[in-house]
């Protein structure tokens, strides 16, 4: 599927009349990823499973036709600010900013014209890693500031998929940069979907929102809430428990990790229905936002059909939805200045059970 893939996916050129650029990447364990310039993507990800042959985990498509209309943000780079903005709106050092809406009048995932539609500029590549850099003008989706980024894809020989961003500013602007891969760790392409995921997820707290994906207020206890995921759980198990779940059609919440590490911790866990996968998350972001797939029909897939709703879930570590517009949380700020760098790292690593 691999080389196929990296045949078909440059048939068609990009939105700027060139076909994308794509890197494979791979361990002794033949554990191997693509990645694509074209938001930074990651595009493919073949696990080794016991007795049988690699099984492809994360949601795709094949063709550029299809990345082009996907509207899914299927494994993209997503900035510059991931998850939402209310009312695009936000004031940095008392001057108001108002950027792109893209989603009922907020701003998701950086806008119309986010990085997940962006060529990225490779800029190293070996057998193993992979990096690409992205400038973001001034005023970019309303955005201030002129934004470098630096984006790396890494393997290690223990199926450890490390993503690592890097990020520099002349002019204090929102950054919250994540990546938006759905998984399906019984094979995105068997036809079943993510329900019988059993997850667990180390966080004490939820933020509830409104049917838009807005907070609320803050941060509430996940204790007697369908979000208790501090034991393992199958998606379905508590599905659709609650308002919250009825509103967004299933999770689509962020959850507020209990480490208070600064360095990259493991927050989350997810075991596939077989039980010949497990995928185990860690990073140094301060929340990770929970999407059980809950729009997904009608997305392409790589058969040439279409994903229903629930085929993949997606793990985006990063900070709060509209954290600019609550300096009161008590996190890291999303809010880079000129005298410093964001850094930030997210590790996916695959176990195959049994």
């Amino acid at each position: 599927m691999t080389q196929s893939l990296l045949t078909t996916m440059k048939k068609a050129v990009a939105y700027d009349g060139h076909p994308a650029n794509l890197a494979e990447l791979t361990n002794r364990n033949g554990f191997s990823i693509v990645v694509m310039d074209i938001g930074a993507t990651w595009l493919s990800c073949q696990v080794p499973v016991h007795g049988e042959p690699s099984r492809e985990v994360i949601l795709g498509v094949s063709t550029m036709e299809d990345f082009q209309k996907h509207g899914t943000y299927l494994g993209a780079t997503v900035g510059r600010y991931a998850n939402r903005i209310a009312n695009g709106q936000f004031e940095i050092d008392g001057q108001s900013y108002q950027v792109n809406t893209n989603q009922a009048g907020n701003c998701l995932h950086g806008g119309e014209n986010g990085f997940d539609k962006r060529r990225w500029a490779i800029v190293e590549q070996s057998e193993r890693c992979v990096v690409m850099r992205l400038h973001s003008v001034d005023g970019d989706q309303g955005f201030p500031g002129n934004l470098s980024v630096l984006v790396t894809y890494q393997l290690n020989d223990e199926n450890q998929v490390s993503i690592n961003y890097r990020a520099t500013t002349d002019k204090a602007t929102p950054v919250n940069l994540t990546n938006h891969s759905y998984f399906n760790l019984l094979g995105a392409e068997s036809g079943e979907d993510c329900k019988q995921h059993a997850v667990q997820i180390l966080a004490d707290q939820y933020l509830p929102t409104t049917d838009t994906g807005i907070p609320l207020d803050k941060p509430v206890s996940v204790s007697d809430t369908s979000f208790d995921f501090r034991q393992p759980k199958t998606i379905a198990q508590d599905l659709f428990k609650g308002e919250q779940q009825v509103s967004a059609k299933g999770y689509d919440h962020s959850f507020v990790f209990n480490s208070k590490s600064q360095g990259v911790a493991l927050v989350a866990s997810v075991i596939s229905p077989d039980e010949k996968i497990q995928l185990d998350v860690w990073t140094d972001k301060p929340a990770m936002q929970l999407y059980s797939g809950n729009y997904l029909a009608g997305t392409p897939n790589r058969r040439g059909g279409e994903y229903e709703d629930y085929a993949g879930l997606a793990l985006e570590t990063q900070f709060l939805p509209d954290a600019p517009n609550h300096p009161e949380w008590e996190h890291p700020s999303s809010i880079l200045h000129p005298e410093q760098e964001y850094l930030s790292t997210t590790c996916y690593q695959f176990k195959a059970l049994g």
